[in-house]
């Protein structure tokens, strides 16, 4: 009520428009308390009133959320794409400020701070000589919403019971999401009335929503019953950063309705959709008894071991007196042992093994086509892909089992860089070398900021810069990226993903402080809005090719088992496909006086960045 008693007289002299109260933002699950519309300005206002009536200031985390709901609207709402969208916190007691617009590249203002007794200036001096009106007011306020939330935000709603279509774009380019989770749906269906065994292999490109897929899934009842699917990750982190985002949510969300949980109990209802897949091996080692579920979701499925790795792991670590089985032939056998049906999710990122011992795509149809032929294989038709493939016949491999292709159960399109769907691309151009391609593909990416520089200092100020509201900025590197180390940049210190990932901007520990740095090992599977990418001479330009080093004692070393250079690369394809908005890579200018930080290893990759198009800030 002091809201429209305020309004009434602020815009009583103001040109013809539209409030609206309390209108939805259905990303944030949030409502923002007033826009005001008027022809091509959409004024964003929060109020923050109540406590003290003179002597308040600006909370920054309030100022923070208001810009967080303009950048909202501007990228996700469809009719406010080409709108001037004005952020304005009102904090009632606080002293007069100075109005001065300030816009940014996307046409949202720099947020402006009021006491609420200049709304009225504000608004006359946004307009200038505009007249207002309201011709489009209905086609904007009944436009469609398509957001693109990140990883943890799509898993907190999944969790509380939204379907995967309200919370991701349905646009024809990211179509595939709501066709997958069907298609997926139908084989579990189908597998149960059939008391049949079945597995899908389920691709994309790195962004494109395959673990979105995966939570659907675990996050929702197999039809027919009471069951959940379980959704197991080797990630660690992804794991921790889940769950942690998850039962933080739930305590928050069960407080604000009357019932507080703790967070020990909020993690352990948690943790029975997410769960850490060694957890899951383990417990099949211990027991001959069937898994509980009928349905398992491996994410990251292409990285399981290969047999060699998987049985020095299991002897050495788990006690086993012996271990023939790669990790792929053991979990399925596990769900092999229910006599009744089951299903299997594999999802497969192309390009993402990145640690010794992972196998890719091929362990996988190894075992199925050596113990387990009376399996239903339903698959994308994707797979002889070189990033799936490593160089193998993956069709041949299918031939003599019960194969069927299901299109839908590949995902094409990056969701994760809304702002560049073809970021894969260009990172996977300059993996290859290709530099033509890379700088031909940079010209399709012209609302994805991409920079290099040879400064650390301006590359984190080029993040701050960029970064605005809550969207998220850190820090990213190879984990072997051992001599960043004169740069203060230290890949062998340990960072606890959760707090790196999801505290705020006033906690040390978290990515905003640009201090810690992730490794490819902590960020896989995860994402920020925002990364400087620190690039190091472990995977370096040498003439027309890339040079592959480990740091080993005193010195670098050339990589030359040919796994451990898919791996690095592999590492580098990753640490670039992680920034959602996007991106400045650092690459150092080196060091004539230590050997190990020549110049020479720098400046060609600084070179070839900038063949590929990439601007030097």
């Amino acid at each position: 009520m002091e809201q429209i008693t305020h309004l009434k007289e602020q815009l009583a002299e103001c040109p013809a428009g539209h409030v609206y109260f309390e209108f939805t933002i259905p990303r944030m699950g949030k409502r923002v308390d007033v826009v005001l519309l008027f022809q091509d300005f959409v004024f964003v206002i929060e109020y923050k009133t109540g406590g003290r009536l003179t002597d308040r200031t600006h909370d920054r985390y309030a100022i923070d959320q208001v810009v967080d709901y303009a950048l909202d609207l501007k990228n996700f709402h469809e009719a406010s794409h080409n709108k001037r969208i004005v952020p304005i916190l009102v904090t009632t007691g606080a002293p007069a400020a100075a109005i001065g617009i300030q816009w940014d590249a996307d046409q949202v203002a720099k947020p402006l701070l009021s006491n609420g007794d200049n709304i009225k200036d504000i608004v006359r001096l946004v307009l200038g000589r505009e007249s207002g009106g309201d011709a489009d007011a209905k086609s904007w306020s009944e436009s469609g919403y398509k957001p693109t939330p990140t990883i943890v935000e799509a898993a907190q709603a999944l969790y509380q019971g939204h379907a995967v279509e309200e919370i991701s774009r349905s646009d024809a380019g990211a179509k595939n999401l709501s066709h997958t989770a069907d298609c997926i749906s139908d084989v579990i269906t189908r597998s149960r009335d059939n008391g049949r065994k079945s597995i899908c292999f389920v691709t994309g490109v790195p962004g494109a929503g395959k673990t979105l897929a995966g939570l659907n899934i675990s996050t929702r009842k197999v039809e027919g019953t009471e069951e959940h699917a379980v959704f197991l990750s080797g990630n660690g982190p992804l794991v921790a950063v889940l769950r942690e985002a998850l039962a933080r949510d739930e305590v928050e969300r069960v407080k604000a309705q009357g019932s507080p949980i703790n967070k020990k109990a909020a993690l352990q209802k948690v943790s029975a959709f997410i769960q850490n897949i060694h957890h899951f091996r383990d417990e099949g080692l211990r027991s001959e008894k069937p898994p509980v579920e009928h349905v398992v979701v491996f994410d990251e499925a292409q990285r399981a071991w290969n047999q060699a790795h998987a049985e020095r792991f299991m002897v050495q670590k788990r006690g086993a007196s012996s271990f023939d089985m790669s990790e792929p032939e053991f979990l399925v056998s596990l769900m092999d042992r229910r006599e009744d049906w089951c299903t299997i999710v594999c999802l497969i990122g192309g390009g993402q093994e990145i640690n010794t011992g992972e196998a890719g795509l091929t362990e996988w149809f190894d075992a199925l086509a050596k113990r387990f032929q009376h399996w239903d294989v339903y698959h994308s038709g994707h797979l002889n892909q070189r990033t799936y493939s490593w160089g193998q016949d993956l069709n041949a491999k299918l031939s003599n089992l019960h194969a069927q292709q299901e299109k839908a159960l590949h995902l094409a399109v990056s969701i994760r860089s809304y702002r560049a769907e073809k970021l894969s691309d260009f990172v996977g151009a300059i993996i290859d070398g290709d530099a033509d391609r890379a700088r031909e593909i940079h010209s399709m990416l012209k609302n994805y900021p991409l920079a290099v520089t040879r400064d650390l200092h301006r590359a984190k100020d080029w993040l701050r810069h960029h970064a605005r509201g809550t969207e998220r900025m850190g820090l990213v590197a190879s984990s072997g990226a051992i001599r960043l180390k004169p740069e203060g940049l230290q890949v062998k210190n340990t960072i606890d993903p959760a707090n790196w990932f999801l505290n705020g901007k006033d906690d040390i520990r978290s990515s905003f402080y640009l201090e810690d740095v992730a490794t490819e090992f902590d960020i896989q599977g995860l994402e920020l809005d925002w990364t400087g990418m620190c690039w190091d001479a472990d995977f370096r330009r040498e003439g027309e090719a890339w040079g592959h080093y480990a740091f080993k004692g005193t010195k670098w070393q050339q990589v030359k088992d040919e796994f451990r250079r898919v791996y690095l690369a592999n590492a580098y394809r990753v640490l670039m496909t992680r920034a959602r908005q996007g991106m400045v890579i650092f690459v150092p200018k080196g060091d004539g006086s230590d050997y190990t930080r020549l110049p020479a290893f720098y400046n060609e990759i600084f070179d070839f960045l900038i063949e590929c198009g990439i601007s030097a800030t």
